[in-house]
């Protein structure tokens, strides 16, 4: 049997049911499946960039600080040793990739297994269609009118018509994010305390992650 939520307009007025595919709601989360696609989502957001000097490439250090024999002090033919102050480090960072693959099909998978997990978070509207300018004050109303705080991840498309202002009113609060149905991701669901999404966002994902 599927499961079926309510649309709300965003003035949350009751606009009838909806039925959400098993396939993608209502499967059994694969924990394994998602760790990996978090791993995954993790790593590639590394810059990798981290990187120090060895010897060989620290400034200075060409003359014998002292002389092999006599003084007393241990033998050192360069400054710019590890072991002084200022010269080269032993074995550190490099510039490199720290990004993972993973089969898209899995990708698939860890997202559907991350919305199944949360489906009893989700609340759907129709559009945003009642935000007739940029205000954050009037997307705050959406939010109380279906009954949502905390956390909140809203996945819509705001470049339609009917959520057009929703960009500029959502982004000043702190504790919402918005992303577009083509970018949702197993970190931003799992972390969501509550999830706002349109139908057209529904069907959208559905039909993506259904794809073969």
């Amino acid at each position: 049997m599927q499961k079926q939520l309510t649309i709300h307009s965003s003035n949350g007025a009751n606009l009838g049911q909806i039925d959400l595919d098993d396939n993608v709601f209502g499967i059994e989360p694969n924990i394994h499946v998602m760790h990996l696609a978090l791993k995954r989502q993790l790593c590639n957001a590394r810059a990798g960039t981290a990187s120090t000097k060895t010897r060989a490439e620290v400034r200075g250090g060409g003359k014998k600080p002292w002389k092999q024999k006599g003084t007393g002090r241990a033998r050192a033919g360069s400054l710019r040793s590890p072991l002084f102050v200022g010269g080269g480090v032993i074995f550190g960072p490099k510039p490199r990739n720290f990004s993972l693959s993973m089969p898209v099909k899995a990708r698939r998978l860890a997202l559907r297994s991350a919305l199944s997990a949360r489906n009893e978070n989700l609340k759907v509207v129709k559009d945003f269609s009642a935000l007739e300018a940029p205000k954050t004050k009037e997307f705050m109303k959406v939010l109380e009118s279906v009954q949502l705080s905390g956390k909140i991840l809203v996945i819509a498309d705001y470049n339609l018509a009917g959520n057009q202002n929703l960009e500029l009113s959502a982004r000043n609060l702190p504790n919402v994010k918005l992303i577009l149905p083509s970018n949702i991701n197993v970190k931003d669901i799992l972390e969501a305390e509550s999830i706002l999404i349109t139908e057209s966002a529904i069907e959208d994902i559905t039909e993506r992650l259904l794809r073969k």
